[in-house]
């Protein structure tokens, strides 16, 4: 990403569609019902837009979006690495904007695993037969992607002691946050105990060490700096972005599964921004384990490697705490409909903003959104301000 287009684009419009277990509504439809939230907040109409950006399970998941709107966008992209895709929409999306390709991005993702119980198998589309994860990983019962996760653990506790406590500090952090959001889909009290003795699902990883599985829909509206002044919502700035790809789905060549490129990925994204990460006030990480959390927190650089579980301890995370993340609940407790990114956005521009309520954080200039994509596939940092 050029440096220069820092500022050029404005998210203008966020909004989620129903959250949880959603029975009776496609992901189409989730996906549209967020559109049309998000074009109002945006100030906008769906005659604005002009470039359409999703995806779903579907190859051709942005026609979809635009046929089901009833749009005839200029400019369509399809682009699927996971669960930061959203967030690498919005930098395809700027330099479509700055290119005169697009003027107004509509963004969407949107799925109904709760209710199709389309992960109750452990398994996804890559462990078909025909793929090395299901010719060489499936037969051994190894479940995808919790089982690379659970071996990160693992290999992190191996190499700097950090505990299941630490993980279940994550977990918390996360259900409290989650209870000051009407929106969130577990909001009952919850313990590092309770956390510690939920069911072992991968070890060291137990049940609340995972995301939720339900419905949901996101959606994002992005427009130039210039065409953001005529518009009703407070501008939030892209200000710095960034992206890194390492391998396809399966981490079979990764020399170490703890360098997974984040650190480098993120200073680029602190560079084009020009800001320091003590000048953050927001950081959005994506929370489909507990692990992953620890692990960002140390590649991002907010403390050395091996440091993580001293970072996160009493509560530190969670309301209150010297270091807030996750402010709406997270993947781990506000809802997770297969790929988090676009709620991670859609959460840091509201925090931006100051409509939190009683989850508003003090300070709120500055925000990170940081994701992966697939199975440490790749990753993207993305810095937004005011």
């Amino acid at each position: 990403m050029d440096d220069k287009l820092s500022r050029s684009a404005v998210i203008a419009g966020v909004a989620e569609s129903d959250l949880g277990k959603v029975p009776g509504k496609s992901s189409l439809e989730l996906q549209a019902q967020a559109a049309h939230a998000a074009l109002a907040d945006a100030g906008l109409s769906l005659k604005d837009v002009d470039g359409v950006f999703a995806h779903t399970d579907d190859r051709f998941s942005s026609l979809q979006v635009a046929e089901h709107l009833g749009l005839t966008p200029r400019y369509v992209d399809s682009t699927n690495v996971g669960g930061m895709s959203n967030i690498v929409h919005i930098a395809h999306a700027m330099n479509a904007i700055a290119s005169g390709a697009c003027s107004v991005a509509l963004i969407t993702y949107g799925s109904t695993q709760l209710s199709d119980g389309s992960r109750k198998s452990g398994a996804v589309a890559a462990d078909r037969p025909d793929t090395a994860r299901g010719q060489f990983i499936l037969p051994y019962g190894h479940l995808s992607p919790i089982g690379y996760y659970a071996m990160v653990a693992q290999l992190h506790a191996h190499r700097y002691g950090s505990t299941p406590k630490d993980l279940a500090e994550i977990a918390v952090a996360a259900r409290r946050w989650a209870q000051l959001n009407p929106k969130a889909y577990r909001r009952e009290p919850t313990s590092i105990e309770e956390v510690m003795a939920s069911p072992l699902i991968a070890d060291p990883l137990r049940q609340r060490d995972c995301c939720l599985v339900t419905d949901g829909g996101g959606a994002l509206i992005v427009v130039s700096a210039e065409r953001a002044r005529d518009l009703k919502s407070k501008p939030v700035y892209v200000q710095g972005i960034a992206e890194t790809y390492a391998h396809h789905y399966t981490p079979f060549n990764t020399a170490d599964w703890l360098d997974t490129n984040v650190a480098g990925t993120a200073q680029r994204a602190f560079d084009m921004a020009g800001v320091q990460r003590e000048d953050i006030d927001v950081v959005q990480i994506y929370d489909h384990f507990t692990i992953g959390v620890l692990q960002s927190l140390e590649e991002l650089g907010f403390c050395q490697r091996g440091e993580g579980g001293a970072f996160v301890a009493d509560g530190a995370l969670a309301p209150g705490g010297r270091f807030p993340i996750n402010t709406s609940g997270g993947g781990l407790s506000y809802g997770h409909p297969g790929m988090f990114g676009i709620f991670l956005v859609i959460e840091a521009v509201r925090q931006l903003r100051g409509q939190c309520g009683e989850r508003q954080l003090p300070r709120h200039e500055l925000a990170l959104c940081h994701a992966p994509g697939l199975v440490f596939s790749g990753n993207t940092t993305m810095i937004l301000g005011v």
